[in-house]
């Protein structure tokens, strides 16, 4: 049985490296849903209502029951503050992504993501449990915070040149 714990914890890093890997292409997507609709919240809004749709033939699939509604009033507020959160992620990918590249974008979030997520952790707050921080991951976490800003002050191949998105026709005349 303790071999098969790598091979699961394997898993589960390339299942999060792949959930990573969506993230850039979401951030692209949802920001010419937000230049198609005139306006960054239209294509939050579109975004998310795609999630549901997505969303319910996978719970349909892996016959997930109702939920207990009556248990969802005993909740601590901040429970509800994931939906608002995935809001202000979409919407700000659909506004920062195009001005500043999906690269410089992503390191930036998974810097924030990285320092959020350390204390949290550190803490064992929102219920997670408390893993304190240790040297290696403070180590860990500043060198993360260094490629950010490498990322963040590298010379763009782009300097000098508009670095804003065309509108969605001249997309379309294009191709």
């Amino acid at each position: 049985m303790k071999s098969s714990f790598p091979l699961f914890a394997s898993s589960l890093i390339f299942l999060a490296i792949l959930a990573g890997a969506v993230v850039p292409f979401q951030a692209a997507s949802n920001a010419l849903l937000g230049r198609t609709f005139g306006h960054p919240l239209w294509g939050s809004m579109t975004s998310l209502l795609v999630s549901v749709i997505a969303l319910i033939p996978v719970m349909a699939l892996a016959k997930v029951p109702f939920p207990l509604v009556k248990s969802a009033f005993q909740l601590p507020f901040w429970a509800w503050l994931g939906g608002a959160a995935g809001v202000f992620f979409i919407t700000s990918a659909l506004i920062v992504a195009p001005r500043i590249g999906a690269t410089a974008f992503i390191v930036a979030v998974i810097a924030g993501q990285l320092l959020v997520s350390l204390t949290i952790d550190h803490h064992g707050l929102f219920g997670m449990p408390e893993k304190p921080t240790t040297v290696a991951k403070g180590v860990g976490v500043v060198l993360i915070f260094a490629g950010m800003l490498l990322v963040q002050w590298s010379p763009s191949a782009t300097e000098g040149k508009d670095k804003t998105m065309p509108p969605p026709m001249e997309l379309r005349k294009n191709t």
